[in-house]
């Protein structure tokens, strides 16, 4: 080694132990999956000088690569674009899990021309390693056109390390977003609890209120489930539970919430939804109730009815207590006379 590339490479150790120093405060200092990412990635171009890079993650259900982050002129460009899982360089590495480094793309059979053509990008070369957890490749970094005359063996290990730093984050992330999914879902029917339905009330009020926007909120009790309970089991109960929990979600739009409020009762928040336009959500659940045969699959063949209050901010209430006290009020007022039917606050009962 001369003399000159002694000081050189030394200068390079300090740099690496510095990165890691700043990768390992942000791992501790945050959950924010995003923003622990984005400091990997940073430091990772600042330590290679690529012409650009990006983070494309895996979605196993699809079993399509996505770019979660990418820099430069095409990163817009890039965030509506997909490749299957084996496609491209980083196809291949997210599909057998082995690092690339590719001198001169073009001579590469695997490299995926239609990315460059779409985003009128000009690849040279590429430096590909997958981010790893328990024998699965969860996503994939990828360094264009780095300066691959100084990138050895040396390099190449201090980008694996990064590489696990940024696989710890997401399977650090993930297992909080479980927990807390574990929080705010009902165990039996899979849609939000209660405690979760005040905290998404109370922010649904605030954006409301700021922005002149309506809400509406439905609360709905099953008629005479206890016969159900009572007739077939808790566990024919509970099955019957799940199995409305999901019919009433299929009858709404992704940004509505479905809650299972407590026993057989449940509660709808229709976000920048007048009283009319709820109304006919409420009206299409009771169809579908009066029209299903619930646990068929089961040979049951069960027929179900329900009662449901519907209220309105802030027409008819200003808080997230009283707009669900409004819209129980309601329920209750169509439970104590014919059931099967709607009350709409300050209207009362449909004819």
């Amino acid at each position: 080694m001369s003399e000159g590339a002694v000081p050189e490479r030394r200068s390079k150790q300090l740099q690496e132990v510095a990165i890691f120093n700043d990768v390992a405060k942000a791992l501790t200092s945050s959950l924010n999956l995003d923003s622990i990412l984005q400091t990997i990635m940073e430091k990772m171009a600042e330590f290679f000088r690529p012409d650009t890079w990006s983070l494309l993650m895996v979605d196993e259900q699809k079993d399509e690569l996505y770019f979660a982050i990418a820099v430069g002129d095409a990163a817009e460009t890039l965030k509506t674009v997909r490749m299957r899982v084996g496609e491209g360089i980083a196809g291949w590495v997210a599909r057998h899990g082995e690092s690339l480094i590719v001198p001169d793309v073009y001579n590469d059979p695997r490299f995926a021309k239609r990315i460059d053509e779409y985003t009128k990008w000009k690849t040279r070369s590429i430096i590909c390693v997958p981010l790893q957890s328990k024998h699965r490749v969860l996503g994939v970094i990828q360094l264009l056109n780095c300066a691959l005359e100084s990138f050895g063996e040396q390099e190449m290990f201090f980008l694996h390390a990064l590489c696990d730093y940024a696989a710890i984050a997401i399977d650090n992330a993930r297992a909080v977003e479980k927990i807390q999914e574990l929080t705010i879902t009902d165990d039996c029917t899979g849609l939000y609890n209660a405690r979760h339905l005040y905290k998404t009330l109370e922010s649904e009020v605030y954006r409301s209120a700021r922005f002149g926007y309506e809400f509406s909120v439905i609360f709905l009790d099953l008629d005479h489930f206890k016969y159900v309970n009572d007739t077939y089991g808790h566990l024919v109960g509970s099955k019957l539970l799940q199995e409305i929990g999901f019919k009433i979600k299929s009858q709404l739009r992704l940004i509505d919430y479905a809650f299972r409020y407590g026993g057989d009762e449940f509660v709808i928040l229709l976000p920048q939804t007048d009283k009319q336009s709820a109304l006919v959500v409420a009206k299409r659940i009771q169809e579908m109730t009066r029209k299903t045969q619930f646990l068929s699959e089961d040979g049951l063949n069960l027929q179900v009815r329900c009662s449901m209050g519907l209220a309105t901010y802030p027409e008819d209430a200003k808080s997230s207590h009283e707009i669900i006290r409004q819209a129980d009020e309601m329920m209750y007022m169509v439970k104590n006379s014919s059931r099967d039917n709607i009350a709409v606050a300050q209207q009362g009962i449909l004819k």
